[in-house]
């Protein structure tokens, strides 16, 4: 029977940081959805849902929490640069960043090439 797990510790280090990662986004931008912040929390939500697909070594998990995290960095580098300089716009860019970098180390890639379905 396959059942759906929601954390596999035989994943690398790498993405058991992001799969982790994801979910805590995941909870902080359904707090903010609900206490009235924009809709761009949306895509770390849908991040979150990327983490299940990964921990259940699927491919499309992966480029799910990939795509969601690159176009949230992205639209954070442009917040910043279109704004005044806020830190809590700078710490959500060096987050996205870093579940980015998490995603794309050598080993997550090597792991997702050989052993995703």
């Amino acid at each position: 029977m396959n059942s759906l797990r929601w954390f596999n510790p035989q994943l690398p280090q790498m993405l058991q940081g992001a799969i982790l990662f994801s979910y805590l986004n995941g909870a902080v931008a359904l707090i903010n959805l609900l206490s009235g912040a924009s809709q761009m929390t949306l895509l770390l939500l849908v991040a979150a849902g990327g983490a299940v697909g990964i921990a259940n070594e699927k491919k499309a998990g992966y480029w799910v929490a990939l795509v969601c995290a690159a176009v949230f960095f992205c639209l954070n580098l442009a917040l910043l640069f279109l704004s005044s300089f806020i830190f809590s716009s700078l710490l959500s860019l060096l987050f996205s960043g870093f579940m980015m970098a998490l995603l794309l180390h050598p080993i997550s890639r090597s792991y997702e090439r050989l052993y995703f379905r």
